[in-house]
């Protein structure tokens, strides 16, 4: 289980192998200079509800793995994480695919 840490204390757990194609798909972003929202459900844990913060070029982020060994990265899910990436709504973790992306993940 890793862990997304944005300007020192909003902090997300998330699969190492989710993380690892977040942060492909958010370093591709910001490298381009986009800014974009990051949505997750938040664990009934620490409250419930949802989350959604603004990435933006300047913004701190640390990228946490507690794995040892840097999982191998699927194309076709990175693809269907910037086409989410890209929509209105912004950037949220959709279901690891081998499939390219279709209409019916923005929403």
């Amino acid at each position: 289980m890793g862990k997304l840490t944005y300007e020192g204390n909003v902090k997300v757990d998330l699969e190492d192998r989710a993380l690892a194609h977040l942060q492909v798909v958010i370093g591709n972003k910001l490298r381009r200079g986009e800014s974009f929202y990051f949505s997750w459900a938040d664990q009934a844990s620490t409250g419930g509800g949802r989350t959604s913060i603004w990435i933006h070029p300047r913004c701190s982020l640390t990228f946490k793995y507690f794995g040892s060994k840097a999982p191998q990265l699927n194309p076709a899910w990175i693809d269907a994480l910037s086409f989410v990436a890209n929509s209105p709504s912004g950037l949220r973790v959709v279901p690891e695919t081998t499939e390219p992306p279709v209409e019916e993940l923005v929403g």
